[in-house]
């Protein structure tokens, strides 16, 4: 019965004071020996994933264990007591850290007891509020996964040796069932690796490495962004059954792309300008913008055929009395000087009517015959040109524009949503 109190076996173990010896020396008895350190990491909950910045917050629980050399007992011999909590700071902990690690100290809550086995093994627990680098990979943006690392090392070269608790498996179902938050992402697994960090070619840290598998929800952006973007390419398709001749097509597709545009406003603010890929859905943006873009080109060119044709028609109703008044005065002159050439043939040219073809002799004969000639090419010349004034010419070419570019849009379209499909789901 006397040795059932925990200060007993803290004085047997020397651990009533603080000693040098234990807190700040490796606990081993030979140097040479490795000290084996494991460590477990618990995910409690996903706070917050941003990708303009690259980071990962989370909310873990690290379970560190080591083993001391110096300190053991048979807990038969101390009425059953298996284990004892001693200060932190009585015992030698290992300068275990994480590399993604930017969080500030202020978010760790740390254990103050170490809890110490009566084998020698050493536990610490802590809990913290972690911050990560982690690199993203967003060409499938909504529909991405994500794969963020925390990766252990000790700096401590031939002293430690790091390695896990317990299992990728054992750690996931545990994260799954004490998950708190999740925010807009689904929790996927935790994978466990080893790993050797190698400086200089002679330089070895031993790294053990928690691969966080995170899955995004996407409904938020397919309401916010990608079914928007679809209407608004649909309205576009159907904006080209609006008759140009109203003057509204033009004014409706332009507030169609100011409408695309506040959406490629809202997708800066979210993806990160250092990606090394172009996401899929910056490519989905840019395509449907560039499409409304080319579509709005396509019936300025309509409708400027269409106005043209208009002001053809014009010119042909002031220009059609002049072309009658200029062919009724040509047909005039030529009756009159047809009458003259007759006139002058059979007063004055031929009085012995005798065609003996000194007529032909007559200057000014042959001058009324080239004046009539003169007069035929004229009224011939402006009656070509009238006739050739046919009304509705651009407008039927805007309209044949128009339906070819319309089955194009809707070929191109069908095209780029399956492949977009394709990419993002498969």
């Amino acid at each position: 019965m006397s040795n059932c109190s925990y200060h007993r076996l803290l004085d047997h173990l020397g651990l009533s004071q603080k000693s040098e010896s234990l807190s700040n020396v490796r606990p081993v008895w030979n140097w040479t020996t490795p000290t084996p350190v494991m460590v477990d990491t618990y995910l409690y909950g996903i706070l917050d994933v941003n990708e303009k910045s690259q980071t990962f917050t989370s909310h873990v629980m690290i379970s560190m264990g080591w083993e001391n050399e110096l300190i053991s007992w048979e807990p038969n011999d101390w009425c059953g007591i298996e284990s004892v909590a001693v200060p932190r700071d009585m015992l030698w902990i290992p300068d275990v850290m994480i590399l993604e690690d930017i969080s500030d100290t202020g978010s760790i809550t740390l254990s103050p007891y170490t809890e110490v086995a009566h084998s020698g093994m050493a536990y610490v627990t802590e809990s913290r509020r972690l911050t990560t680098t982690c690199k993203m990979n967003l060409f499938k943006f909504p529909f991405d996964t994500q794969n963020c690392s925390i990766t252990f090392i000790s700096f401590m070269l031939k002293g430690i040796k790091l390695g896990p608790f317990s299992n990728s498996i054992i750690m996931s179902q545990f994260s799954e069932k004490v998950m708190v938050t999740l925010g807009e992402w689904d929790f996927l697994g935790i994978r466990l690796s080893m790993e050797k960090l190698i400086y200089d070619n002679n330089i070895v840290w031993d790294k053990l490495v928690y691969k966080i598998s995170i899955r995004r929800r996407p409904l938020l952006y397919v309401i916010n962004l990608l079914l928007p973007l679809l209407f608004f390419l649909i309205l576009d398709l159907a904006s080209f059954f609006i008759d140009e001749a109203k003057g509204e097509k033009l004014g409706y597709k332009v507030t169609i792309l100011l409408s695309i545009s506040v959406l490629l406003l809202i997708l800066n603010d979210i993806l990160p300008s250092t990606a090394d890929d172009l996401p899929l859905i910056a490519l989905y943006c840019i395509v449907i913008f560039a499409l409304t873009g080319l579509s709005l080109l396509e019936t300025m060119l309509v409708s400027f055929l269409i106005d043209m044709d208009s002001r053809v028609d014009h010119d042909i109703q002031t220009s059609s009395k002049t072309c009658e008044e200029t062919l009724e005065e040509t047909d005039c002159q030529r009756e009159s000087q047809r009458d003259a050439v007759i006139s002058l043939v059979k007063v004055e040219d031929i009085p012995n009517k005798d065609l003996n073809g000194d007529w032909l002799n007559n200057p000014r004969l042959l001058q009324r015959i080239l004046e009539v000639r003169n007069i035929r090419q004229k009224w011939f010349f402006a009656s070509v040109r009238c006739d050739k004034k046919k009304p509705g010419y651009w407008e039927r070419v805007g309209r044949q524009i128009d339906q070819a570019y319309f089955c194009l849009y809707l070929i191109t379209t069908i095209g780029f949503l399956v492949f977009t499909y394709h990419e993002w789901l498969h």
